[in-house]
């Protein structure tokens, strides 16, 4: 299997001796036993599917540079809460549909263990690996709701191949063949990111969806009311962060970067309220790309969401 070893000179920061930061509380392990409470970080080291899409490269190295700045922030999860880095699934020779199968059997293992997956990327095609680990581990009765924060509905056919732009077209067409309900919720669509075929598919797939300028602060109502409506009616929620959603002021260090993203505040009202649903099973982040980040903003935001959700789920 294509996985790198968990890497601790990756976790620094302050010393306490008092696991008063992250870098302190994190375990770097091959595997996890079963416990109560435990959150495992999985790096997808895979950017395969943003080169096929004609993005900029670079994302191979996102998950690294999230635990740089995970690493120096104040833990503040209990005792009994077990914070494993699981180390990084790689995609070797280009074979980024191979990494897919080994990181969604990652993630069906970490899930049986009661381990809640925290996944760092690399390309959206994470997302497919994924989604797919969490459906292998669930009863096949049980609706998946996937919540994507994303500026793109990453619903391109998949005819000419694979790549960042298709993963949650796959699912469909693969729930389409298993006769399973696809749920699909977009936060943050923009219309100058996403063609008018993009738009069809996506009305004619049923997807849910909430374009950029309705996904922000002064129209949060609206927003909460069409999320609690999405959530009514799933099972489990797989929720999926797109860091190139986000402006560039934000997020500069992505694939695929615009000023006209939304704002963090948002995020982080919509995921107070997935998480108070209690159905959430899974989350990652994707897009993260060093390459082209500005004094470490973007991973410091990414982070910083990361840090948010481990200290609430």
């Amino acid at each position: 299997m294509a996985i790198e070893k968990a890497k601790p000179e990756i976790w620094t920061g302050r010393a306490s001796g008092q696991q008063l930061y992250m870098h302190e509380k994190v375990s770097c392990v091959d595997e996890v036993t079963d416990f109560d409470k435990a959150i495992a970080v999985l790096g997808y080291a895979n950017d395969e599917g943003v080169l096929r899409n004609q993005g900029r490269v670079g994302a191979v190295n996102g998950a690294d540079a999230i635990r740089k700045q995970l690493g120096k922030m104040p833990n503040h999860l209990s005792v009994d809460t077990h914070f494993y880095d699981m180390g990084n699934v790689q995609c070797l020779d280009g074979d980024m549909e191979h990494s897919q199968t080994v990181l969604a059997k990652k993630v069906t293992q970490l899930l049986a263990k009661n381990a809640f997956p925290i996944l760092l990327g690399g390309g959206h095609d994470i997302a497919y690996g994924h989604y797919n680990g969490i459906k292998n581990f669930l009863p096949e009765n049980k609706t998946i709701g996937i919540i994507n924060f994303d500026a793109h509905f990453d619903l391109r056919s998949n005819e000419n191949g694979n790549n960042s732009g298709t993963p949650f077209f796959q699912i469909a067409q693969d729930c389409k063949q298993q006769s399973r309900d696809f749920k699909y919720c977009c936060l943050g669509i923009r219309k100058d990111a996403n063609d008018k075929v993009l738009f069809e598919t996506a009305r004619s797939l049923g997807v849910v969806y909430v374009e950029n300028r309705q996904f922000a602060m002064e129209h949060t109502k609206n927003m909460v009311e069409q999320l609690l409506s999405f959530l009514a009616n799933v099972d489990y929620v797989y929720t999926t962060i797109d860091l190139d959603g986000f402006s560039s002021a934000y997020a500069p260090g992505v694939s695929a970067p615009s000023p006209m993203g939304f704002s963090p505040d948002i995020v982080v009202k919509a995921l107070e309220v997935i998480i108070a649903s209690k159905k959430l099973i899974s989350l990652d982040i994707a897009e993260m790309n060093p390459v082209y980040d500005i004094d470490n903003h973007t991973s410091k935001l990414a982070a910083s969401l990361i840090h948010f959700l481990a200290h609430r789920c």
